[in-house]
């Protein structure tokens, strides 16, 4: 059978291949290269049409959408709107974000979180998605029977999202009851075992919570299936909270060396740079975009991943 890996591979290689249509790019790049992205958390104040639209004009080719900003869009568009607008602005959609409660573990709210990643399944894989994720943001007191049911958990998520042909990520947070590490992300979606459940890696949930830089080593090559791309504030990691994210290269995080460690690990995805500082959620998404892309290029450049 051929893979999407292999088919991506041979097309990069073949210098008469037919050109990808606009709005169509590939989403691995080159082997020991990543791809820079724009995660939609970063300008929720332009909404959906105005970031894609803005990110496109400063020369980004990648986008990650989430689920809140695409039902503001469809208060008053379609879905077929939504995908001609992707089209038009010459942008892949690389993950699609989805907030729901009680997804990969036993809870109250499960049963409606499951009904509604199905629902969104079918919206991103119609937006043309291979890639989508759900945060564990649990708060609540968990127990080891907790974690004794999330394999079983994954894997009913898991088969809602081979249903639509589609990956879906477990993204780990540093403040969660749950899963706050990358290894303890890695054993569950391990033990689960389902083919179409992967691990993501956030950088400022990594550099800023308990995991250390050797976790990293627990990847298996071509594991991880995305990456959110940060800097962090140089502060007491006590005191951390979301206005801590800065743009790569502004921080204090070692990203150079988190980047080439990815990249021996195979790594040739996304780096979805995800942000929630004021000045660039309500800023002009171009000129956010511009800045953005110059800064996270130089420091792609040096890590050679670009």
């Amino acid at each position: 059978m051929v893979t999407r890996r292999s088919f991506v591979t041979t097309a990069l290689a073949a210098p008469l291949a037919a050109p990808l249509a606009k709005g169509v790019h590939a989403q691995v790049a080159p082997a020991g290269r990543m791809l820079l992205s724009m995660h939609q958390n970063t300008s929720t104040g332009a909404g959906f049409r105005g970031s894609l639209e803005g990110w496109a004009r400063a020369g980004i080719r990648y986008a990650e959408l989430t689920d809140g900003m695409l039902d503001s869009f469809l208060e008053s568009d379609t879905l077929a709107g939504a995908r001609a607008l992707l089209d038009d602005s010459d942008m892949t959609p690389v993950s699609g974000a989805i907030v729901l409660p009680d997804l990969w573990l036993p809870g109250p709210e499960r049963a409606a979180s499951l009904e509604r990643w199905r629902v969104r399944c079918e919206q991103f894989a119609a937006l043309g998605l291979e890639k989508i994720y759900s945060p564990d943001l649990t708060s609540r007191p968990v127990a080891a029977e907790d974690f004794a049911a999330t394999p079983d958990c994954i894997r009913e998520v898991g088969e809602i999202t081979r249903e639509h042909g589609l990956t879906c990520m477990i993204e780990f947070t540093r403040g969660s009851t749950h899963l706050s590490t990358l290894s303890s992300s890695l054993q569950v979606i391990r033990e689960a075992g389902h083919p179409s459940v992967r691990p993501m890696l956030d950088f400022f949930h990594f550099w800023s919570g308990m995991g250390k830089f050797e976790d990293l080593d627990l990847l298996e090559p071509g594991e991880l299936a995305h990456a959110h791309f940060q800097d962090l504030l140089d502060a007491p990691r006590e005191l951390t909270n979301n206005s801590y994210r800065l743009i790569p290269g502004d921080g204090i995080a070692p990203l150079v060396r988190i980047l080439r460690k990815l990249a021996e690990k195979e790594y040739d995805g996304a780096l979805s740079v995800e942000l929630f500082l004021p000045r660039l959620r309500g800023g002009d998404p171009y000129e956010v975009a511009t800045e953005i892309r110059t800064k996270c290029e130089a420091v792609m450049r040096e890590a050679d991943v670009l």
